[in-house]
């Protein structure tokens, strides 16, 4: 099944305002609302994941941002910051990639550079 008809908004929106919900099951809520939700909760959800990443890994910098203006990170570094190996990190965006089916690796010459 495709992974854009296994929620819609209302399923989705409702795992998360639940008080005892499964944590992967609310995750992957959270990841079908940022992929194919309405603009203002993709938005909203964005921003609290922006704030999540520079709290939890200060270290983590954005080196580009996406034409869409998401941030793109090095994935040597996100694996530092993971402390798994950039191979298993590739291969973790690797698999997103295929079952989103839309490009999660992005070129670098296609992103605004940080100044």
């Amino acid at each position: 099944m495709d992974i854009k008809e296994q929620w819609d908004v209302a399923t989705a929106m409702e795992v998360l305002q639940h008080k005892t919900v499964d944590s992967k099951l609310w995750a992957e809520a959270v990841e079908w609302l940022i992929l194919f939700g309405p603009d203002e909760i993709r938005d909203l959800l964005l921003q609290s994941s922006g704030t999540a990443t520079s709290q939890c890994f200060p270290k983590l910098k954005a080196t580009g941002y996406a034409p869409d203006g998401q941030p793109c990170y090095n994935v040597a570094e996100i694996a530092s910051c993971l402390q798994i190996s950039a191979k298993e990190a590739r291969e973790i965006i690797a698999k997103k990639q295929e079952a989103h089916q839309m490009p999660h690796f992005i070129d670098e010459a296609e992103t605004h550079k940080v100044q």
